[in-house]
C-alpha cells in the first residue's frame, strides 16, 4: 500500500519524503481545505514535484473546497499550471470542479476527496465512468463495506482510506458548525474547529440550559477522537486498499516524522504486527485519545472528553547537515542544555530511538555554550551516531 503523508508547507513536504512516505497531498495558494496551513506558491509546487520524481515519489494538489461560481475563475490557468508542473493527481470533491479538470486539463489524474462522501458502490462506479483514477472513501465506511465496494470497481481504480489523527463530527468533513458560529466556511479550507468547544443544550420548551455531562472537565459531544490504524493495516491490504492517508497538513514537522515514521516502519514489516514500541511512537506525536473510528462494526464511543491534545515527547532540535567527524549540526526547536540525555527520532534503524548525551554545545561562532535557547539557532554538538539532514532529537 501506498503511504500518503500531509504537507502544509514546504519544510513538511521535505520531513515527509525524509521520514519514508512514497507520496504527499499539499495545495496551492487556493481551492484547498486548509486555508490556514501554510501551503504552497506556484514555485513552491514545480520545486517539490521535481524532486519528489526525482526520489520516485508522486505529488498530490488538493482542489477540493465545495466551490461557487466565482471559485472557477482563473481555475482554468491553475490547472494548465498543474499540468505543466507534472502534478501526479488533484484531489477533488465537486463534481463541478471534477468536470473542469477533465475538459480543460485532461492530462490531469483526478482523485475524489473523502468531501464527496463515496459510501456506496453504485457512487464509486460512477466517479470511474467519470475518469476518476482513485476514490478516497468517506470515513463511515467498515472494513466490510470497503471490501464490497473494492469488489464491484473496476480494478484500475485505487481505493484511498485514512488511517491516522483528527477525525470530524461531521460527515467525512461535510460540516457547517464553523461556519454558523463564526462565518469561517470548512467547506472553503476555513474550519475554525468550533466541533472541539464546550457545549450547553437546551430543550426548545424550557429557559434553562442542560448541560450535557460527560465528566467533571465539561462537556464536548461533538469533540471527536483522532483515528489511529496502525496495528490494523494487515486488515485494510486484505480488503484491498491501495492507499492509506495520514491527515495533518496543520500539524507541526515533528508530527509528521513522528507518524510517518512509524507507519512507514510498520508497512514494511507486514505481515507481521506492529510492535509494541512502535506502536508507543504515536503517544509521542500530539493527539486526542485515540479511536479505530467506523472501520470495525463495534464503533468504539468516538468523542473525546477534552478539547486538549497531548504529545508524551517533546521536539528540540531538527539535523541540519548530516554527521560528520563526530559532529553534527542541528537547528534548536526547544531549548536544551549540557548534560541532557536526547533521543532520536530517524528512519534509520541504526538511529532509530537510540540515546544521545549532550556533552557540550557549540555556536556557529564557534563558542561553547551550556543551552541552546535562542530560537532556531544552529548549533554542533558531538555525536557518534550516524544521523542524516532532516533527523530529529526529542526529549
Amino acid at each position: 500500500m501506498e503511504l500518503l503523508a500531509p504537507a502544509g508547507n514546504f519544510e513538511k513536504f521535505l520531513t515527509a519524503l525524509h521520514f519514508g512516505a512514497d507520496a504527499v497531498y499539499l495545495a496551492g495558494g487556493k481551492y484547498g481545505l486548509r486555508a490556514f496551513a501554510g501551503n504552497f506558491s506556484n514555485e513552491e509546487i514545480e520545486k517539490a514535484v521535481a524532486l519528489a520524481h526525482q526520489k520516485g515519489k508522486k505529488v498530490f494538489v488538493t482542489l477540493n473546497i465545495i466551490a461557487r461560481d466565482e471559485d472557477f475563475v482563473g481555475l482554468k490557468e491553475y490547472l494548465k499550471f498543474l499540468q505543466d508542473a507534472k502534478v501526479d493527481a488533484v484531489i477533488v470533491a465537486d463534481i463541478g470542479v471534477l468536470q473542469f479538470v477533465r475538459v480543460h486539463a485532461p492530462m490531469l489524474c483526478v482523485h475524489v476527496s473523502t468531501q464527496a462522501n463515496i459510501i456506496n458502490s453504485y457512487s464509486a462506479n460512477l466517479m470511474a465512468e467519470l475518469g476518476v483514477k482513485r476514490l478516497i472513501l468517506a470515513r463511515e465506511l467498515s472494513l466490510e463495506q470497503i471490501a464490497a465496494i473494492r469488489k464491484k470497481v473496476p480494478s484500475k481504480v485505487e481505493i484511498e482510506v485514512f488511517v491516522h489523527g483528527a477525525m470530524c463530527m461531521a460527515y467525512s468533513g461535510r460540516c457547517l458548525l464553523s461556519n454558523y458560529l463564526t462565518g469561517r466556511d470548512s467547506n472553503r479550507g476555513e474550519c475554525v474547529q468550533a466541533c472541539r468547544w464546550k457545549y450547553m443544550v437546551r430543550e426548545v420548551s424550557r429557559q434553562d440550559e442542560l448541560e450535557v455531562q460527560e465528566d467533571e472537565k465539561g462537556s464536548y459531544i461533538f469533540n471527536s477522537k483522532d483515528l489511529n490504524m496502525l496495528p490494523f493495516l494487515g486488515e485494510l491490504e486484505k480488503v484491498g486498499v491501495d492507499s492509506i492517508k495520514i491527515e495533518g497538513r496543520m500539524k507541526s514537522p515533528y508530527y509528521v516524522a513522528t507518524v510517518v515514521n512509524a507507519y512507514r516502519k510498520a508497512l514494511d514489516s507486514l505481515p507481521k504486527q506492529p510492535t509494541k514500541e512502535l506502536c508507543a511512537e504515536l503517544m509521542k506525536a500530539s493527539h486526542r485519545r485515540y479511536t479505530t473510528g467506523f472501520f470495525f462494526k463495534d464503533e468504539q464511543k468516538q468523542f473525546t472528553e477534552d478539547s486538549m491534545p497531548v504529545q508524551e515527547s517533546e521536539f528540540v532540535a531538527v539535523v541540519t547537515k548530516d554527521c560528520a567527524d563526530g559532529v553534527v549540526e542541528v537547528e534548536m526547536r526547544n531549548k536544551f542544555s549540557v548534560g541532557e540525555t536526547l533521543e532520536v527520532l530517524s528512519p534509520d534503524e541504526k538511529c532509530f530511538n537510540k540515546k544521545l548525551l549532550i556533552e557540550n554545545i557549540t555556536n556557529l561562532a564557534g563558542e561553547e555554550i551550556s543551552s541552546a535557547k535562542v530560537v532556531q539557532e544552529r548549533v554542533s554538538i558531538p555525536c557518534a551516531l550516524p544521523l542524516k539532514k532532516g533527523d530529529i532529537l526529542r526529549r
